[in-house]
């Protein structure tokens, strides 16, 4: 976002926000976390925005800061144990600041979809209990019956298949995929502004990731919810991200648009992060090994 009023959409063009400011502005923000060794600078005086509808990705290897930096922003670290500071506005309400001002925009402005979804939901109630929980949160007038419906509604437009069954199961009864889009419908139910997804794909294989990911930009496209994705994936990253900022020891060695950073990069750090990234090799299935081949000649190992 250039000047704070500017945006890059994923085709390229430029489009500006309707009141001229970020949903998201970041300034300075630092985290200090108190461990038994003593403090830890964990997120070093970061600065970033996210515009209105678009997806912007902090990734970086394991302990580098990015999910810390998503749960200050949030306030979700414990007051304790770390100590934020700068400035984190999101629509305008500066959530560093001002306690009171996280609580009213979290599960309304802005949901999170966490990382594992293996462990994020309540294993002995049913998943229809605790997606109606998140819609009377947002709509706490709505009766039992009208939170069912929308929360149906919900678990189709995730392609749930056969929601109203899946509505009385419990969370073991789903694959991990599955819970992964439960978690998605639970963040929607808060027909947020800003969706901040923590590693949304990380314990997922590789064909139910990519199911997500398209689910996310989806959704996306449908409702303009803009996205802060946190990943350790540039696979991930250059799939679903208008912007990218590279982070390392909880700075920013790197940031760019997503073609800038995938196609080009300039620190050593982000070329390791390609390099680490899986690559399909060459396949032929018409080239079968022949009778002369290595492939068909057996290996002779001497005794002795």
């Amino acid at each position: 976002m250039k000047d704070g009023t500017q945006d890059i959409a994923k085709d390229g063009t430029q489009h500006v926000a309707t009141d001229g400011t970020p949903l998201l502005d970041v300034r300075e923000l630092q985290v200090e976390l108190v461990t038994e060794h003593g403090i830890v600078r964990a997120v070093d005086g970061i600065d970033f925005t996210v515009g209105r509808g678009e997806t912007v990705t902090l990734i970086g290897e394991s302990g580098c800061g990015k999910s810390t930096t998503a749960m200050a922003l949030l306030r979700l670290l414990p007051d304790g144990l770390a100590v934020v500071s700068g400035s984190a506005r999101i629509a305008g309400r500066d959530t560093v600041a001002d306690l009171a001002a996280a609580r009213a925009v979290r599960g309304r402005t802005v949901s999170l979809i966490p990382q594992d979804p293996m462990t994020a939901l309540s294993p002995v109630h049913t998943v229809g209990r605790q997606l109606g929980d998140a819609i009377r949160l947002r709509h706490p007038a709505l009766g039992r019956a009208e939170a069912r419906a929308r929360g149906i509604e919900l678990m189709r437009q995730v392609h749930i298949a056969e929601p109203e069954r899946r509505w009385k199961a419990y969370p073991h009864e789903f694959s991990g995929g599955m819970l992964q889009r439960v978690l998605i419908a639970i963040a929607l139910a808060a027909e947020p502004e800003l969706l901040v997804a923590d590693e949304p794909t990380s314990a997922l294989d590789a064909t139910v990731q990519a199911g997500v990911l398209d689910l996310l930009m989806e959704l996306q496209e449908r409702t303009g919810v803009a996205i802060l994705m946190i990943t350790h994936d540039l696979g991930v990253a250059r799939i679903v991200s208008d912007r990218i900022h590279v982070m390392k020891d909880g700075r920013f060695v790197e940031s760019g648009s997503a073609p800038e950073i995938v196609d080009a990069p300039a620190e050593p750090y982000t070329r390791d992060l390609l390099a680490s990234v899986p690559a399909l090799g060459p396949w032929d299935e018409d080239k079968q090994p022949g009778p002369d081949s290595a492939a068909s000649t057996p290996k002779v190992i001497p005794h002795g």
